[in-house]
């Protein structure tokens, strides 16, 4: 009894009170097991003395020992406390009971285990760590556990202790395999190749695995390739050739590179002829240009790397007969690879597309001067083209293949090549056409014309059964017989070969089958012609006529007519004018023009004048509207030669009612000028005013220059006045809208300036500008002209004598120079030029007479 009071009077002698603290000392008196009691008693002694913060909390956790509250504000003052102390005192022992009695009640408190191992991790307490690590693994439940492991992965990678980290790592991987690529690169990272190679296949085999890096299987599977194939001395465990020959089967598209890892292990395992082999076994599978330049590039470089290293060591140790010979033997290898290169490429070509012709040809070019391996490589590539997908020409396969052996006087073999050929199913009757073709073409070279006539006539025997032509059902060797091209040389052959009768009945075959062409039309015509069958050859014609349509038919028309009129020239009128209106019932616009040129000449040479004028009218309507100007150009020439000019007047009308302004203004300008010719003032100046009625002044000021000149040589002031008010009518006319004005000028200066690249925003509104300005221009001009006419101002003499003469009827209505004397002018007669009579002028009497 003595002992237990003598105890708690030393405890109490402990205990350090002062008069603030008896409200809280009755408080927790009053209510011992209150938290928020004890809180408020802590926070009263937060500023005195830690031995006496620290008793407070001890006394409190002694009452209340499941406080996480408590046990985690003491812990935490006790590392304050603590911090800024060696390890070695006492005071982080102190803190580590601490945290080992507060273990006892807060082992399921993550914090308090994660602030622990925090504190540990600071003493540099490894072996200690690490069991406090387990214990808090064991201890926490597994849901916790993702708190600890990113802690406890970085200690033990802190630590040159690659046998604990790797033993932890697998642990860890047991339950989150997300981390493998995390670990993958530790084991990389402390030289565990084995390990990483391993667990890199586990993951690549995996099907549910999600990188956590973002990379793809195939970015991991070429992290293993490379891992094994540099590192073949570390990676023992798996084996490496199955591996990468199964990446070779998933993933095409990195084939080159795989072949190349896969030699590059063997060649840093010391293994110099199975990489060779290696190389060898790629170039002769890749499938692509791409791969077959890396593996190609790789072996060569390997190679030359060989060729170094024995000179290298040559120089060294001094070389022998021995090295001499084996230096010889690897450059050898190297030049025969370097050699081979373009055949070797070829192949990849053709295994990538086997049924590529150019190919096949390339490849038989490669082997020039081998004629074994040309034999070789042209009989591979008729039994490997499929002709159904060839891409190119295959029946040329077949057809080279003949003309080897007929280079080399091998005649029979190559009919054989040739008689396989005509049997191959090609996609296209052209081809096999050709190959007929060539074959005959063959027998020609030899002076077989006989021979080639026989195969021409196999080639164009019909089938029994009626086939089309393009009908993809049937066999090309069935719809030969309607192909132009063997007919066409068939045509040939027996022109230059056969008998007329024969010949004659090839071509009606020809057009009885409907396949000739207008060629052929005309070369059966003149074949005929060169025999002396006119009429016939006019058949013939009019046979081609017959099948074709417009615009085909044209050039038949043509030679057909042009041949016809040279044989019977006038002698059978009405046949001809019969064939020429046949032509032009349905003669497109565009091909009229120089039929009726040419039915017009017939006329004007056998015919009559009249007919021809007629042909010439029909045809200033018929052709296209760009060619009418020419054609009536053309008519009033001709009309001018036979009726005279006067008679071209009606024609003149016609054309300016019909053509385009442009064009008919131009009419009208050579009209006048007719008119003024045949002394016609009055008529030329009607036609100046018809015409200023399409002639912009502004667009078109020749025109009005050439009205000014006719009225200064042959008007008066009167005359002169009517054309200015014309002309400033027309003008406003024309200028009632800017934007119309503008326009034209553009339209004006398009055709001057083809090809400008100026912006055509800019330009329109220069183009406005420019038109206002000659708005305002027009109206000061006409202010002007009727003051004062400046552009006909000349002296008095000068236009008297104008007046005088180029227009004698003209009347003087100068009132001012009444008194002058006038002087009287002889008036002499003037004869009619012939030209205006044409073809109905008077004989001329003789001058005896």
């Amino acid at each position: 009894m003595f002992g237990f009071v003598q105890a708690k009077g030393k405890m109490l002698s402990d205990l350090f009170f002062e008069e603030e603290d008896l409200p809280y000392e009755e408080d927790i008196l009053r209510n011992p097991y209150n938290v928020k009691c004890w809180l408020r008693y802590i926070d009263h002694k937060k500023s005195a003395k830690k031995e006496v913060l620290n008793t407070v909390y001890e006394r409190a956790l002694k009452q209340l020992p499941g406080s996480y509250k408590l046990w985690y504000n003491y812990l935490k003052l006790l590392r304050t406390q603590a911090r800024g102390k060696v390890v070695t005192d006492p005071k982080y022992e102190e803190v580590n009971s601490a945290f080992e009695r507060s273990l006892v009640f807060m082992h399921k408190m993550p914090r308090i285990w994660l602030d622990y191992l925090h504190f540990l991790i600071g003493q540099g307490r490894v072996t200690r760590t690490r069991r406090c690590f387990d214990r808090a693994l064991r201890a926490l439940p597994i849901t916790q556990h993702n708190r600890v492991w990113p802690l406890y992965l970085k200690f033990v990678r802190s630590h040159d202790l690659p046998e604990t980290a790797v033993r932890v790592y697998r642990r860890y991987l047991k339950l989150q395999k997300e981390g493998s690529e995390e670990y993958i690169g530790f084991l990389m990272s402390i030289g565990w190749l084995d390990e990483a190679a391993q667990r890199l296949a586990d993951i690549i085999n995996d099907e549910g695995f999600v990188s956590v890096e973002g990379k793809s299987k195939h970015q991991l599977w070429n992290q293993l390739c490379e891992l094994i194939a540099k590192n073949p001395d570390k990676v023992t465990s798996l084996k490496v050739e199955p591996i990468i020959r199964q990446g070779l089967k998933r993933y095409t598209d990195q084939i080159g590179v795989l072949w190349n890892s896969l030699a590059d292990y063997y060649i840093r395992g010391g293994h110099f002829e199975r990489a060779r082999d290696i190389y060898e076994e790629a170039i002769q599978t890749v499938m692509t240009v791409r791969d077959f330049t890396q593996v190609f590039d790789a072996c060569a470089q390997f190679e030359k790397s060989m060729i170094a290293a024995k000179m290298e060591t040559m120089e060294e140790e001094g070389a022998n007969e021995e090295d001499d010979f084996e230096l010889e033997i690897r450059l050898a290898r190297l030049e025969s690879l370097v050699d081979r290169r373009p055949l070797l490429l070829n192949s990849v070509l053709l295994r990538q597309n086997p049924h590529n012709v150019h190919e096949w040809h390339k490849r038989v070019t490669l082997f020039e001067g081998n004629p074994r391996e040309i034999i070789n490589t042209y009989t591979e590539a008729v039994h490997t083209v499929d002709p159904k997908i060839a891409s190119g020409r295959p029946h040329s396969l077949w057809v080279e293949f003949a003309k080897f052996y007929e280079k080399n006087d091998q005649i029979q073999d190559a009919r054989i090549v040739f008689e396989k050929a005509t049997q191959v199913p090609y996609k296209h009757v052209d081809d096999l056409a050709c190959v007929w073709c060539e074959w005959a073409e063959m027998e020609l070279r030899h002076d077989n014309s006989e021979e080639a006539l026989k195969l021409m006539q196999r080639a164009t025997t019909p089938m029994k059964r009626q086939v089309m032509y393009h009908d993809e059902t049937e066999t090309v060797q069935s719809r030969v017989h309607k192909s132009l091209k063997v007919w066409s040389l068939y045509a040939d052959l027996e022109e230059s070969f056969g008998t007329f009768k024969s010949c004659k009945a090839v071509y009606d075959k020809i057009i009885d089958l409907r396949i000739a062409t207008p060629q052929i039309i005309i070369n059966y015509a003149m074949f005929l012609e060169e025999n002396n069958y006119f009429e016939e050859a006019f058949k013939a014609y009019e046979k081609g006529i017959a099948l074709f349509k417009w615009p085909n038919v044209y050039d038949l028309w043509t030679t057909y007519l042009s041949k016809f009129i040279s044989r019977y020239e006038g002698t059978k009128l009405e046949r001809a004018r019969d064939l020429f209106e046949q032509c032009l019932e349905k003669c497109p616009e565009q091909y009229a023009k120089e039929i009726y040129l040419l039915y017009a000449k017939l006329e004007m040479e056998h015919g009559m004048a009249r007919h021809a004028m007629a042909v010439y009218e029909r045809a200033t309507r018929a052709v296209l509207p760009a060619e009418q100007y020419e054609m009536f150009n053309i008519y009033i020439k001709k009309a001018a030669e036979v009726y005279g000019v006067t008679h071209t007047r009606t024609i003149y009308e016609t054309a300016i009612e019909v053509l385009s302004n442009d064009q008919a203004r131009e009419m009208c300008l050579r009209f006048a000028d007719l008119e003024k010719k045949l002394g016609e003032i009055d008529r030329a100046r009607a036609i100046y005013a018809h015409g200023s009625q399409i002639s912009d002044p502004r667009v078109a000021p020749q025109f009005w220059d050439s009205w000014k000149e006719f009225e200064i040589n042959h008007g008066n002031e009167d005359t002169v006045r009517e054309m200015l008010r014309i002309k400033r009518s027309v003008q406003a006319t024309y200028n009632t809208q800017v934007n119309f004005m503008s326009a034209q000028m553009l339209a004006a200066q398009s055709k001057k300036q083809e090809g400008s690249s100026a912006d055509v925003g800019d330009e329109m509104q220069h183009l406005e500008a420019r038109a206002r300005q000659l708005v305002q221009e027009s109206l000061q001009e006409k202010a002007q002209a009727e003051k004062k006419l400046l552009f006909v101002r000349s002296t008095q003499e000068e236009l008297g004598e104008l007046t005088k003469t180029n227009n004698p009827e003209e009347i003087n209505i100068d009132e001012d120079e009444t008194d002058e004397e006038v002087e009287e002018l002889e008036v002499e007669q003037q004869s009619v030029p012939s030209e205006v009579f044409g073809g109905l002028a008077p004989p001329q009497a003789n001058d005896d007479d």
